[in-house]
């Protein structure tokens, strides 16, 4: 037994050695790894003071990892295997026909959920895009990253009609991807990202002019629309000397009628007590739900907090997002809907839970059927 240990551990030192070399690779030269922001650019941040040391920084005290090493975490998800990590078979989808999507009235809200935390908001008579991640394959080196549980998804980004606004949340793989960002740079009016994310997509193709980078509080009216960066608590990076070097948002759009909330990722804090206060109550927020584990309980939020933030947002009705597509945590599949539906009906909250690519329209009986059990 001891000498099984002791291969298998060097058998994990060089695996770990691999992956970090693959990764200083793909830093030097993939293109996905994005840009830099300016020196000039660095200090307008720094006027923000929330840009510390070159690094951005959250409302509250927080760490990434919160318990066990690194490589800890890394042994444990590659060798310690959890039930039903990931659904047997592809999960239900429903196409989404493009024509739908240009048949609209101011007053229509209508939320098309395509898994992870994907989403197509149709509000205020506008087409808004949240963290489109609409690719199968994840990221530079899609051997080691997450697999998407389908193979296709209700639409793809080629498919979509015009889109006025793309609203980032921040700059990790699984919610800024390269080839959806390129393939959407061409029929998109703008894209509003938080600090620093801009140089990721002037880095892509992206037309200066349609890039708007925000701040928290900072807000975009269009016609009949208003959408406002909001707090969240999370980190950013997409290579390994990068971190925190952009930053990271919630997001509130606005009609004179109709309000809707999305979390973005991060963990459980008072931020969003204080964005209900200012901004709710929302008829629908899409709020992260999955992806958690004790050993980043700062960045991400079980279930029963997911809900709980609901409810301090002052939300009608929640939407989880941030599960359905790629496991990335140590739980089950479905794990966050069935907790989180569990704490939603504890505490009354309606909750919907659609199918991937199945529009849910306010005003309208909201899906809630239980398709992932």
């Amino acid at each position: 037994m001891r000498r099984f240990l002791k291969v298998t551990g060097r058998l994990a030192l060089v695996l770990l050695a691999v992956l970090v070399v693959a990764g200083v690779a793909f830093a030097n030269f993939s293109p996905e790894l994005g840009g830099k922001p300016t020196k000039a650019q660095k200090a307008a941040y720094a006027c923000t003071g929330r840009y510390v040391d070159g690094e951005f920084r959250n409302l509250e005290p927080t760490e990434v990892m919160t318990g066990g090493s690194t490589f800890s975490v890394l042994w444990r998800f590659l060798f310690t295997k959890v039930p039903n990590a990931a659904p047997a078979a592809p999960l239900p989808t429903q196409p989404l026909d493009s024509s739908s999507i240009t048949r609209k009235t101011p007053e229509l809200v209508r939320v098309t959920w395509f898994g992870h935390s994907a989403s197509l908001v149709e509000i205020g008579g506008k087409n808004v895009l949240l963290d489109p991640m609409l690719s199968v394959k994840m990221g530079p080196l899609p051997l080691v990253t997450p697999r998407r549980y389908n193979p296709s998804l209700a639409i793809t980004a080629e498919q979509l009609p015009a889109i006025d606004a793309v609203l980032i949340s921040h700059d990790h793989y699984d919610h800024l991807d390269y080839q959806t960002i390129r393939k959407l740079k061409d029929k998109t009016a703008r894209f509003l990202v938080p600090l620093g994310v801009g140089a990721h997509l002037l880095a892509w193709g992206v037309a200066p002019e349609k890039i708007q980078e925000l701040d928290w509080q900072d807000s975009v009216q269009l016609p009949g629309l208003t959408i406002v960066s909001t707090p969240a608590r999370h980190f950013s990076g997409r290579g390994l000397t990068n971190r925190n070097s952009t930053s990271w948002s919630s997001w509130v759009l606005k009609t004179p009628i109709h309000r809707v909330f999305y979390s973005g990722d991060g963990g459980y804090g008072q931020h969003f007590r204080a964005i209900g206060q200012q901004h709710g109550p929302f008829n629908l927020a899409l709020l992260e739900c999955g992806q958690y584990d004790a050993n980043w309980a700062q960045i991400h939020m079980l279930p029963e907090q997911s809900v709980q933030a609901a409810l301090d947002v002052r939300a009608r009705t929640m939407l989880p997002v941030h599960w359905g597509a790629f496991t990335e945590a140590h739980h089950a599949w479905n794990e966050p809907v069935r907790r989180a539906t569990a704490a939603a009906a504890l505490h009354q909250l309606p909750i919907t839970t659609p199918e991937l690519g199945q529009p849910i329209t306010l005003g309208q009986p909201l899906p809630q059927r239980r398709w992932w059990e």
